[in-house]
């Protein structure tokens, strides 16, 4: 049986690549030669023009977040924007909890 591919993203070129998950390998992007981030197999990357997702999606990965499968809570929030982003880096320095915990509870007023 195969394994299941999961994503790696390259933010300068704003590209997203399936492929099997290799705890020792570094995957490096075919475009740039930098090395690829491991996202998830969670994640769904936004279109390439959309500028806004993408620097979205840098800082939650700066930050430590990460778009892994979980078997029964899915894959927990999500901000969409650099507000949601602001507000959670806030809710998780005033909680204690890293801005990365998947299972965290979304901050109050960002249903």
């Amino acid at each position: 049986m195969a394994h299941a591919k999961t994503s790696y993203v390259c933010l300068p070129c704003r590209a997203a690549y399936k492929q099997p998950y290799d705890r020792d390998r570094q995957r490096i992007c075919p475009r740039c030669a930098q090395p690829l981030i491991h996202v998830g197999s969670a994640f769904a990357a936004p279109r390439r023009r959309d500028t806004a997702a993408w620097r979205t999606l840098a800082v939650l990965l700066h930050a430590g977040v990460r778009f892994h499968k979980s078997c029964c809570g899915g894959p927990g929030y999500r901000p969409r924007s650099l507000g949601e982003v602001r507000e959670r880096m806030t809710y998780a320095r005033r909680s204690g909890e890293t801005p990365g915990r998947e299972s965290a509870a979304a901050p109050p007023g960002s249903a």
